[in-house]
């Protein structure tokens, strides 16, 4: 039986499919070797949509869904900083962060006690530096996660799930997560795309052990972002504003 059908058979057969082999690292290191690789970034709609828009491989056609079901197997801070307005374009950030510790860029530093990662540095009420987290999703029957980059606006509605799954012994990595959208809108009247986190199922042991493997290789890949890296092709909406702003990689 062909290497294809292989692969072809173990990404079909869902997240337990994957245990006992490093096909991620495997295909990352050899296939995309040289190459500026990044995983599949979902795009939120603007406005209050309630449909995620999902690059699919097949085409250059985003995929419509009205939610994402699988697993978080990791997920950081992801911090920017732009010294002037952001006015659209690939430009980089002044300042980014991968893990809301340290920035780095200009001012670079602790983030703790930068002046534009407190609240009223923006506009009174928000802050110049925007907090957003990148979840990195796996779903069933597919070898390479897609990314989220979760808005300010979405941030309590994720940690409010997070805890409370801890607080019933559940890490994110060994449970399937369903996300949906809602539309919300801030103090000003700006109606945004709020996520929506739901528990779906845990994993059976099998799946678990599948899924780690998958998660390592993630953290490997988050571990070596930097802020030339954090411009994206994807606008995502500023719940404090209602821009369009470009989301962190």
């Amino acid at each position: 039986m062909s290497d294809k059908k292989n692969t072809e058979i173990a990404v079909s057969g869902g997240f337990a499919a994957l245990a006992g082999n490093d096909m991620l690292a495997e295909a990352m290191a050899d296939d995309c070797q040289g190459l500026e690789f990044s995983f599949d970034r979902v795009k939120l709609p603007a406005g209050g949509g309630t449909a995620f828009e999902i690059p699919t491989a097949e085409s250059d056609e985003m995929e419509m869904a009205k939610d994402i079901t699988g697993v978080i197997v990791y997920n950081h801070p992801a911090f920017a900083y732009y010294r002037d307005k952001y006015a659209g374009g690939n430009n980089p950030p002044d300042c980014g962060s991968f893990d809301g510790v340290t920035g780095t860029g200009v001012p670079g530093g602790s983030c703790a006690s930068c002046p534009y990662n407190r609240f009223g540095s923006g506009d009174g009420q928000s802050k110049l530096c925007k907090n957003k987290r990148m979840l990195y999703i796996l779903r069933e029957g597919e070898l390479f996660p897609i990314v989220l980059s979760l808005p300010t606006g979405s941030l309590r509605s994720f940690t409010n799930y997070v805890k409370s799954q801890l607080s019933r012994g559940r890490k994110l990595s060994h449970v399937v997560t369903k996300i949906t959208l809602k539309k919300a809108t801030n103090s000003s009247g700006i109606a945004f795309s709020q996520a929506v986190f739901a528990f779906d199922r845990m994993l059976t042991a099998d799946e678990r052990a599948a899924v780690a493997g998958v998660t390592e290789t993630v953290k490997a890949y988050a571990a070596n972002l930097t802020p030339a890296s954090l411009v994206e092709d994807e606008p995502l909406v500023d719940p404090e504003t209602g821009e369009v702003v470009e989301p962190l990689k």
